[in-house]
């Protein structure tokens, strides 16, 4: 097996065990997905990943519930670095207005990965979110959102936004999605760091 099918293998394993040990709490072995300096950002996250392990840890205790569902992954090498593009969706299961529902969001993960001493892992996690939608659990049940609240929020993640500050988060406002600068800038970045840019 030549070294690229290795370094492509090593990191598509990183980007499945990040859904699989998060989503079933094995955060020791989360842990090791990530550089010692490795970020996080999210809808209603942005920082350090031992702070995103922390807080998410924290969210489980309360009964937060978010999952995580991953598709193909697209991954641009350049030496020591790469660039992991993983179609995903997010699931988060909460009330809204009195109303148990599941809020899909579909996306991808963009991940700038590193080979550090040998080893692949995650320097920065940045989700792309394209599209969102609100269901009920119960079909019969009856769910009135409110339109000047949820209107405040991107169209990539607006459902998702809106659950979230259903429930205390804080949700910023200008993450990318699937077309405008926010995500163009991401672009941007990508293709510098596979140049040997810094962050």
């Amino acid at each position: 097996m030549t070294n690229e099918w290795t370094d492509r293998l090593a990191i598509r394993d990183l980007v499945e065990n990040w859904a699989v040990w998060r989503d079933a709490g094995d955060w020791e072995r989360f842990a090791t997905v990530w550089h010692h300096d490795g970020v996080m950002n999210a809808t209603w996250f942005q920082g350090p990943a031992s702070e995103f392990i922390r807080v998410t840890k924290e969210g489980w205790a309360r009964g937060v519930s978010i999952l995580h569902f991953l598709g193909g992954t697209s991954i641009d090498l350049a030496g020591d670095r790469a660039i992991a593009q993983t179609k995903m969706t997010i699931s988060q299961r909460g009330d809204v207005q009195g109303v148990a529902c599941d809020v899909v969001c579909t996306g991808r993960f963009y991940d700038f990965f590193e080979r550090r001493d040998g080893r692949w892992g995650l320097v920065v996690r940045q989700p792309i979110y394209e599209k969102d939608r609100v269901d009920p659990i119960d079909p019969d049940a009856k769910l009135v959102l409110d339109q000047t609240a949820i209107s405040q929020f991107p169209a990539g993640y607006r459902h998702l936004a809106y659950i979230q500050t259903q429930i205390g988060y804080q949700v910023k406002l200008d993450m990318p999605q699937l077309g405008g600068a926010e995500v163009e800038a991401l672009y941007a970045r990508g293709k510098g760091w596979l140049a040997g840019k810094p962050l």
